[in-house]
């Protein structure tokens, strides 16, 4: 019986496992979730194609609907992993929504998948990055769009322009927003490289070879300019760069325009030359460097029409009206720069901490000043100590303090970052 019993047990069919990875290190809610996705990705596919997904994907990035836009986008890739159209959207959405390193991943995958079609994943990873890294996937981005161009005019050549009526997928504005990306790069995290400035500046002219009107590449061929000190050259610039889409500047060609039909196309034009909201601010210190006071004013006061909160903007209004106090006749428009500067300065000490780099303009500016106003410090120190016969204990401390605050507020409004510098100097 034992024999049989034995027999009869080895004869038993082995059970053919049909579960994800075996189901061995699987646990009942995985393998709940594993089979409703399985269920969900079917019904997905019957109920909508990829084309629909991606439509419906677009129409709720279009809404800054990131989280729904996800949803479909996820979707379409349950359905096509390896489309590269759906792989850029949602390394896309992932960016904005601010999951860096899952935005990192689908993009590299996007790269393994097809490394030479498509440049816009470069240009992605190059935002990303940083540094050397950074001007590689830019670089490559590039690469990818001039051999995209090269292929459509071959191919229109070949074969006439009715065979391919469709314009090519990249601009030689694309190239130019590319090489400025570059250009950007070896002026910030990589100026002290060897040959950064050499490399900074042949970016920006090819930027400008394959845009000669694009206003970020103008503005760049102007901070160079500045940096190695052709002032008067980068000013010129600059008012190229600005002139594409400040108001003012605008109606100053609009009043050329000879029919109406011209001004609209000017208009057209102008809203998509328009830079984000970062670059203007950079624009606007650009402008404060050119003494280019009227321009950098209405400048500022289009970005804080567009979002109020943002303080670097308050502060830079206030500095720019203060550092008019010279230049203006103090019994005329000097007190209204005052009370502006007053004004500005106080919101933006209120509204928070100002970051870095605003300080560099400061510092810069500052820097003639300093000693100046250091020796009027100490001799109205020196005067109250001398003139009071009897003065309380710390009194000179605190006056000088006081005249700190006050002289400071003339030169960078309770910056304390400045302030705890010259406090220190002249009391301690």
């Amino acid at each position: 019986m034992g024999g049989q019993a034995k027999a009869k047990k080895k004869s038993k069919a082995k059970r053919k496992d049909t579960k994800p990875n075996g189901g061995a290190l699987m646990s009942p809610q995985e393998r709940m979730k594993a089979k409703m996705q399985e269920k969900a990705k079917k019904k997905t596919a019957e109920k909508y194609t990829i084309d629909q997904l991606v439509e419906k994907t677009e129409e709720c990035i279009d809404n800054f609907d990131f989280d729904m836009a996800r949803l479909y986008c996820q979707r379409a890739l349950d359905i096509e992993p390896t489309n590269l159209t759906t792989l850029d959207m949602m390394g896309n959405i992932c960016t904005e929504l601010g999951e860096i390193e899952k935005a990192k991943q689908v993009y590299l995958k996007a790269v393994e998948l097809s490394p030479e079609d498509g440049h816009s994943k470069y240009m992605y990873l190059g935002q990303i990055h940083t540094g050397m890294e950074a001007v590689q996937y830019f670089s490559k981005g590039t690469e990818v769009m001039l051999n995209t161009m090269d292929k459509h005019t071959s191919e229109a050549s070949a074969f006439g322009a009715a065979a391919f009526p469709s314009e090519c997928a990249v601009t030689k504005k694309d190239v130019s927003v590319a090489f400025c990306s570059i250009a950007e790069i070896f002026f910030t995290d990589l100026c002290m490289e060897e040959g950064a400035a050499d490399r900074c500046k042949e970016a920006i002219d090819k930027a400008l070879e394959y845009d000669e009107h694009n206003p970020e590449a103008l503005q760049l061929m102007a901070s160079y300019l500045f940096s190695i000190e052709k002032t008067e050259e980068g000013r010129e610039y600059l008012k190229k760069s600005v002139s594409s889409w400040l108001p003012s500047l605008q109606k100053e060609e609009e009043s050329l325009a000879s029919t109406e039909h011209d001004m609209e196309e000017e208009k057209d034009q102008n809203k998509s030359n328009i830079p984000p909201y970062e670059s203007r601010i950079t624009t606007a210190k650009l402008l404060i460097e050119a003494e280019q006071y009227e321009m950098a004013t209405e400048v500022l006061e289009d970005l804080l029409e567009e979002d109020d909160e943002v303080v670097e903007v308050w502060y830079l209004l206030g500095w720019l009206f203060y550092l008019q106090l010279d230049k203006q006749d103090l019994t005329s428009n000097g007190v209204n720069f005052r009370k502006s500067a007053w004004t500005y300065l106080s919101k933006a000490k209120k509204s928070g901490p100002l970051p870095f780099t605003t300080f560099k303009i400061i510092f810069k500016t500052l820097q003639s000043n300093l000693v100046f106003y250091l020796s009027r410090f100490r001799k109205q120190v020196e005067f109250q100590t001398t003139s009071k016969k009897k003065k309380k204990k710390g009194s000179a401390n605190n006056n000088c303090e006081k005249m700190c605050k006050y002289y400071l507020f003339m030169s960078c409004i309770d910056c304390f970052v400045c302030g705890i510098a010259i406090v220190e100097v002249c009391c301690y």
